[in-house]
């Protein structure tokens, strides 16, 4: 699926409004209630988004067509990834620099922010592909020094 916005810049104007949004759930129905609801919309969205990617994907999805897809995601340095291990069926990376984490704090949305985006990673698999499965235990947006992606492609056995 071509781009021709950088998603990090995509993601800066979501946030934009997302901010509104959330202080207005927040006034009306409390914080729990607001993160519950973007939550769950923003895990909406991720879905979407990636079966759009997925229609594109030459013949059908796969673990290379996933990867062929990632450059949408580091354009503009938006991450800096350490390669760590690829093979047909694994692809394990950590990211060692996201400026979606550094945007989301900068515009005082460092509560949410796992929320408007790294919420996003694992549902994205749901939509692209149900045989992609992603594993990550830490995130740079929750204060770690990396965020540790583990994508596993399972066989049609193991869906």
């Amino acid at each position: 699926m071509a781009q021709t916005l950088p998603i990090i810049e995509r993601r800066r104007i979501e946030a934009e409004l997302l901010k509104e949004v959330y202080t207005t759930l927040v006034e009306r129905h409390g914080k729990v209630e607001a993160k519950r609801v973007i939550s769950e919309s923003v895990r909406r969205s991720s879905i979407a988004q990636a079966a759009q990617f997925a229609k594109q994907a030459e013949g059908s999805t796969s673990l290379q067509s996933f990867i062929d897809i990632q450059s949408n995601w580091t354009a503009e340095s938006a991450l800096e990834i350490e390669p760590l291990h690829r093979d047909d069926t694994h692809f394990d990376f950590n990211v060692t620099r996201c400026r979606y984490a550094e945007m989301y704090k900068a515009m005082g949305l460092g509560e949410i922010g796992g929320l408007l985006s790294c919420n996003r990673d694992g549902s994205f698999c749901e939509g692209y592909d149900p045989r992609l499965k992603m594993t990550r235990t830490q995130t740079i947006m929750e204060g770690a020094s990396h965020c540790d992606f583990r994508y596993r492609y399972e066989s049609d056995a193991q869906a």
